[in-house]
Order: structure tokens, then sequence, then C-alpha cells
């Protein structure tokens, strides 16, 4: 429900602000900043780029998924779809890191707690990644051994599950945020 006021519809709530603003003759711009300071902070802004950032990871775990599926049932040659993965591989480390770094910045030590293995995970695995001449860690020559595909197969799904349960979390946290101030 919205309330006219001048020439600007107001939501219900704020309008109510704004009329008890008036009842109580104090400044409407001070109201307004109160107003805004009781519906958002920076934890709530955070949980909000995780939201968005962790649908991005989610997308890239089933692209990781579906690309090692089609290498498994020879839809794909093997070069082709490393020349996929590998530029995907850099964006989702420094994207789930940067989230990271906004839950370390606003003090969300749960959040941050359930990503380190993840986090701790994926430096380890680029450190140890075959020898190649570009970013990435998928060879071409070595991605179609049974073991190799096996394991970035199940790396995926647990990608996949990780940010799942993080993406519920994430919105828990953001709810929790947003009723809490």
């Amino acid at each position: 429900m919205a309330v006219r006021f001048g020439n600007a519809v107001w939501p219900q709530a704020f309008s109510s602000v704004i009329i008890a603003a008036l009842v109580k003759k104090q400044h409407p711009k001070n109201v307004f900043q109160r107003y805004i300071k009781m519906a958002f902070n920076f934890t709530a802004f955070t949980y909000i780029v995780a939201l968005i950032g962790d649908a991005f990871l989610i997308f890239f775990a089933i692209f990781h998924v579906i690309a090692f599926d089609e290498l498994k049932t020879d839809y794909k040659n093997p070069i082709d779809q490393c020349n996929s993965l590998n530029p995907l591989v850099l964006p989702e480390y420094l994207l789930h890191i940067f989230l990271n770094l906004l839950f370390l910045f606003c003090g969300e030590w749960f959040s941050l707690c359930i990503n380190i293995p993840l986090i701790a995970y994926h430096f380890w695995r680029y450190k140890n990644r075959p020898v190649m001449s570009g970013p990435g860690l998928y060879d071409p020559t070595t991605v179609l051994k049974t073991d190799t595909l096996s394991r970035n197969m199940r790396e995926g799904w647990i990608k996949l599950a990780v940010y799942l349960i993080s993406f519920f979390y994430y919105i828990y946290g953001m709810v929790y945020s947003l009723i809490s101030t």
C-alpha cells in the first residue's frame, strides 16, 4: 500500500514514519536518515552481494558438472572442453575470495568459517595444477583419464552442494540482519 505525499508516492511504512514526524514536529530529513539506518546496514549489504555472487558460483559449478559429463559421454573433445573451462577457474576463485573478504570486513565469522575449507582447497588445487602455458586447472592431455575425470566430476558436485548450502544460509543471514536492525 502506498500513500501520496506531495508529488511523491511513498511506501506505507515510510509514510507512517513521516506522518509521525510531522505530528511530533521533527524535521523530515532527520526522520528519513533514521529510517534508512533502521532498514539497512553493511551486514545486510554483504549478504545481498553474497547471494548474487553465490548465484554466479552455482552457475559455475553447474557448468563444471555439465562440461565433465559431456566429456565423459564423448560429446565434446578434451581440447574444446578445457578451453571453455580454464577461463572460468580464476573468476570463480576470485569471486569466492571477494565474498569472504566482505564477510571478514563485516565480522560475519560463521559465514567466513564455513567457506575457509573451500578457499584452502582452491589455493591447494591451483598451486598443484598441471604445468600449463596459461591460467586454469585442466590439461587436455590428462583430463580424459578415468581417475582425473571422476575426481573432477566429484569436485563439481561437492562445490555445487557447498554453494547451494551457502546460498540458503546467506538468505537466512540477510533476513536475520534486516530484521535485527
